[in-house]
């Protein structure tokens, strides 16, 4: 192969990253999704960049942001990408005619649904699984996936929205830091340093405004990974508004705590969500019966250790 040929056929890992960089405008979260470092991440658009001879993306201290050269090959590459990730889902999913290839978000399919699966797959052993990661609205069609999971409104377009459950955060701590920052009332929180998720910008002002409380609270530090902020409440950094139900581990184990006991509903819930050409599918039919059922039985209180 020719100097020229090679710098015309990028590896994909080098493209897979540049995809999910310029898809989120985030090399943290490209990162999460892919399940890499963001060091490996940020290697991979570097030496893409450095094959091409162009400049991808426009570093700012707010993020990146994708040029104009780089916009139009990310609709390429995008493009190109899902032709593969399909071919190999069906040349791997051929002989299977009961397969799911389900779509997850990266926390609620490691820190709640996974535990659960093997129950999925004793009830259900004809169907094969697959996981792919997404975070928002994609193509079904295009990315060959027949089901998703899914943190929003029941808005996906061409797609039936199945209601999961709703999202219940409360602030969490420490113990060590709620022991040196004793709080007797919501307003003590105002001068404590607040956590932050990039995600969930209006977080903090919907939890002060539900308790009638006027002022915005303080600036403090963001975080794009939830688990990044789980790890920085545990090392006593802050209070955090967190989803009480994926960190049910930590606050059986003691790890964390809630700083204060007022909780209030996430704008957001969660659905499964199937194409309408697919919700009559066997697997997705099965695979949303059964997860409806592990939703009502956590509901009931019973809890996944793991």
């Amino acid at each position: 192969m020719t100097s020229l040929s090679r710098r015309l056929l990028p590896s994909t890992a080098a493209l897979a990253a540049f995809e999910s960089v310029a898809r989120l405008r985030s090399f943290s979260a490209a990162a999460e999704e892919l399940a890499l470092t963001q060091g490996a991440i940020s290697r991979q658009v570097s030496g893409l960049e450095d094959l091409l001879g162009i400049l991808l993306f426009e570093r700012t201290s707010r993020g990146v942001v994708l040029t104009s050269a780089g916009a139009e090959y990310a609709k390429s590459v995008g493009a190109a990408l899902s032709q593969i990730r399909s071919a190999s889902l069906q040349a791997m999913t051929k002989r299977h005619s009961d397969t799911l290839n389900l779509a997850i978000l990266p926390t609620f399919g490691t820190r709640w649904l996974m535990p659960r699966i093997p129950g999925f797959v004793a009830r259900h052993p004809e169907i094969t699984l697959n996981f792919a990661t997404r975070i928002g609205v994609f193509d079904f069609d295009r990315d060959g996936i027949d089901m998703a999971i899914h943190i929003g409104q029941p808005d996906w377009p061409g797609a039936d929205c199945t209601f999961l459950m709703e999202e219940m955060v409360a602030p969490i701590c420490s113990p060590a830091f709620l022991a040196e920052h004793p709080i007797t009332r919501p307003e003590d929180i105002l001068s404590l340093p607040l956590l932050h998720m990039a995600s969930r910008p209006g977080a903090w002002a919907h939890w002060f405004q539900s308790m009638g409380i006027a002022g915005g609270p303080a600036q403090g530090m963001r975080f794009e990974q939830f688990g990044s902020v789980a790890q920085a409440c545990a090392a006593g950094l802050g209070v955090a508004l967190m989803p009480l139900f994926l960190i049910d581990s930590e606050l059986a184990t003691g790890q964390l705590v809630q700083a204060y006991p007022h909780q209030v509903r996430s704008p957001s819930a969660y659905y499964a969500v199937a194409p309408l050409t697919k919700t009559d599918f066997r697997p997705v039919v099965a695979f949303r019966s059964w997860l409806l059922e592990e939703v009502e039985r956590y509901r009931g209180g019973e809890v996944i250790a793991w």
